[in-house]
């Protein structure tokens, strides 16, 4: 019998320095969630590639990536996300929403918050066992994190003295990191992992 299976919902381009540097944005959450006997697929759902209905099933546990869309938006894609979504719940599939993929408005009922700070009154939710929300980027490696600083900076939507300031933050949450990937693995594999997360 083979190992574990799970997709990566991928709900924006690609940036050219993360192809490069990791073959995308699939390269980046494999290397981060990814163990030695599993299988990861990635469907482009921003352009409308989605599992089949009968593939639902083979998956583990499904990713939804981050997006420059408005999670709110009816883009078709976005509303298809959303059936797929139902589906994944009634089947009790392990989800796991990065920022994008973690973005309500307000939390259904049975859903928990389970992480808020001052700026986001929900930085992370659970509903039920199976479906958990990031409003950060736990796969943002230090270099993917500078590097968008950079582009920011090129594309004039920050100062360069505020991007200084974030560099120097990037360069100190560094180390919290493995804590985020121990987090994100525990969850879409079970209690047979390490659950002892520090930050």
């Amino acid at each position: 019998m083979g190992g574990k299976r799970f997709a990566v919902l991928l709900c924006a381009e690609d940036s050219e320095y993360v192809k490069k540097k990791y073959g995308g944005y699939f390269g980046v959450f494999v290397r981060m969630l990814g163990e030695e006997g599993e299988t990861w697929d990635a469907y482009r759902v921003a352009d409308g590639e989605f599992p089949d209905d009968d593939d639902v099933g083979i998956y583990d546990g499904f990713v939804i990536t981050g997006s420059c869309s408005d999670a709110d938006a009816n883009d078709a894609w976005i509303c298809d996300l959303l059936l797929l979504l139902k589906k994944l719940n009634a089947l009790n599939k392990k989800v796991l929403g990065i920022c994008f993929g973690h973005q309500v408005r307000e939390l259904p009922p049975k859903a928990e918050v389970i992480g808020w700070s001052e700026k986001t009154g929900i930085e992370m939710f659970k509903y039920g066992d199976h479906m958990m929300g990031i409003q950060g980027h736990p796969e943002y490696t230090m270099d993917i994190l500078l590097h968008l600083i950079d582009r920011l900076v090129q594309r004039n939507f920050i100062m360069e003295t505020y991007a200084k300031e974030l560099k120097v933050k990037v360069e100190e949450g560094e180390p919290s990191r493995e804590a985020w990937k121990r987090l994100c693995i525990n969850f879409l594999k079970g209690a047979s992992h390490d659950n002892k997360i520090t930050f």
